[in-house]
């Protein structure tokens, strides 16, 4: 079974974006797998790590959404600060930008994160 790690916060320095983690993993062989799924249920974006075991989360609730707001607009993909090492998060701005293009006026997600992510991305979204 996957485990969840949650991020609350992140940094911005210019265009350099870098999450931090509430529980450090016990991991240390975590690597990006360059994929995002969605939790509608929890109004969430998944972002997948990988080990040798298989896939872990990388959970990103509505707290940080205006983070990955910024991220969209920044040049490259954010990283993850664990502990003393810095993972990017490969595909990260790809992969998100992709799902809230596709939530957008699908209320296959569920309507209130729909309704959610249109809000909170709006900038993103709007021609």
């Amino acid at each position: 079974m996957p485990i969840t790690y949650n991020v609350l916060s992140g940094v911005q320095l210019e265009n350099d974006i870098r999450f931090t983690l509430e529980v450090l993993p016990n991991n240390p062989q975590l690597k990006a797998a360059g994929q995002m799924i969605t939790d509608s249920d929890f109004m969430a974006f998944i972002y997948l790590l990988e080990d040798e075991i298989g896939y872990h989360y990388l959970k990103f609730g509505q707290e940080v959404w205006p983070l990955l707001v910024n991220t969209l607009k920044a040049e490259k993909d954010p990283s993850l600060q664990i502990g003393d090492k810095e993972l990017i998060l490969q595909g990260f701005k790809e992969e998100l930008n992709m799902l809230i293009f596709n939530i957008e006026g699908n209320d296959n997600y569920g309507a209130d994160f729909s309704r959610a992510v249109e809000e909170a991305f709006s900038e993103i979204l709007q021609p």
